[in-house]
């Protein structure tokens, strides 16, 4: 169930808990490809499947991970509803740390906890602690923190 959260408020009042873990999210070589493409980053790592499975030390293609902190927005909208909003900016990446691979066929999933939300004089400054898990792996493909910041509607 997704946190609705309209003001400064209500957001302070998450502080230092967890807000949620997002659904499972497979990844694609279609997805791998297209990024691929956008990025310019045609590694073989990434796209030749035949010369991955016989030369990569993970016999897979893998995600780059760039395309994994891209999907980080994304996961985050599963767990809370923003309202009340002007605008919300991607305001950066802190301590982010990419943990293992993402093989092509795995499923990831976010689990956020709002480590602390800061009135900077009418604008709100969001930090989230980010853990992007792999299913049935014991090392997470990323963590880290990212930052929003939010213009609410007086």
């Amino acid at each position: 169930m997704k946190r609705i959260i309209e003001n400064f408020e209500q957001l302070k009042a998450l502080e230092g808990q967890l807000i949620g873990v997002s659904e499972w999210q497979q990844i694609t070589q279609e997805q791998i490809n297209q990024f691929a493409d956008v990025t310019f980053d045609h590694q073989w790592i990434h796209t030749d499947v035949e010369r991955a499975r016989t030369e990569s030390p993970f016999h897979s293609t893998i995600a780059h991970g760039y395309l994994t902190v891209s999907l980080l927005p994304y996961h985050w909208e599963q767990l809370v509803d923003v309202r009340n909003l002007k605008m919300q900016i991607n305001y950066g990446i802190e301590k982010l740390k990419f943990g293992q691979p993402v093989l092509t066929g795995s499923y990831v999933r976010v689990c956020a906890t709002l480590q602390s939300a800061t009135d900077l004089r009418g604008v709100v400054k969001a930090c989230i602690g980010i853990k992007m898990e792999i299913k049935d792996s014991p090392k997470p493909a990323l963590d880290g923190t990212i930052v929003f910041v939010y213009h609410f509607n007086k």
